[in-house]
């Protein structure tokens, strides 16, 4: 079996695979000052409660965007798990060819997710996730990684306006019935849902345009936890898939299994 865990900023995603089937996925806080042996026992009690045994992992993988957990994880496995993971990073064979100026800038979340979508639904492709940050990225026919878009995910653009404002309340972000609305609340809420929501849309039909193709000639996948929220109801074909970041990391484990043999 096989352990993969992504490390976002918010939520740690992690799940189980017995050969090619996600057999368990779990989610947990991200908390950057736990110890190694706290998330120890937190991953070994959440596997155990699953009825997974933790000396049945043979594998395990990581992909992070927390810099302060990327000593803490590791050490963690090694210790609990007796086993070395490998860690996503630009050493390792992933099909893509990354056209960014600095390919080492490009987050390991964005690159899982490219193998994942490339591997699931092929290209070209526009992948949409939306977490703390919420990003686009491109990939073109011949898996070129082309780029995309970066900017502040529903739950900071929230909570900025509760805590830079005085008198605007936290708010359950969702869908509301209007975009015109009559309370505090709703108003908000309408701010949150359809200003996203429209940009989305917004932002790839300006992708399709840039790439000189239509929509039709490019797969659009979604994902992280606002991404049913926010993409189900667009006016394009999206796929929603929750669990595109673990798939990905499965397959990046698949690419480069043999190589790393000598771990052990």
């Amino acid at each position: 079996m096989l352990l993969v865990i992504d490390v976002g900023n918010t939520t740690i995603v992690f799940g189980v695979y017995k050969k090619n089937e996600l057999v368990h996925d779990f989610r947990i806080s991200t908390v950057k000052t736990r110890t190694s042996d706290e998330y120890g026992m937190l991953f070994y009690s959440t596997l155990s409660h699953a009825n997974i045994d933790p000396d049945d992992i043979d594998d395990v993988i990581i992909s992070s965007v927390v810099p302060n957990l990327m000593h803490t994880l590791p050490s963690m496995i090694i210790k609990y798990f007796n086993k070395k993971p490998i860690v996503v990073n630009e050493e390792l064979k992933t099909g893509l060819n990354i056209k960014y100026d600095n390919p080492m800038e490009v987050g390991a979340d964005r690159i899982v997710n490219a193998v994942g979508a490339l591997e699931k639904y092929g290209g070209p492709c526009i992948i949409i996730d939306i977490g703390t940050a919420m990003t686009f990225c491109v990939i073109d026919y011949n898996n070129n990684y082309l780029g995309g878009l970066i900017m502040p995910g529903l739950g900071i653009s929230s909570e900025a306006l509760f805590m830079r404002t005085s008198k605007l309340p936290k708010i359950e972000i969702v869908k509301p019935d209007h975009v015109i609305s009559t309370t505090t609340v709703s108003s908000m809420q309408a701010g949150m849902y359809y200003g996203y929501s429209v940009m989305i849309d917004g932002i790839i039909e300006k992708i399709v345009e840039e790439l000189g193709i239509t929509v039709d000639d490019i797969n659009i996948i979604s994902t992280g936890g606002f991404s049913s929220l926010l993409t189900k109801d667009s006016k394009y074909d999206i796929v929603i898939d929750r669990f595109l970041t673990l798939h990905g990391l499965k397959t990046i484990y698949d690419k480069n299994r043999d190589d790393l043999l000598e771990r052990y």
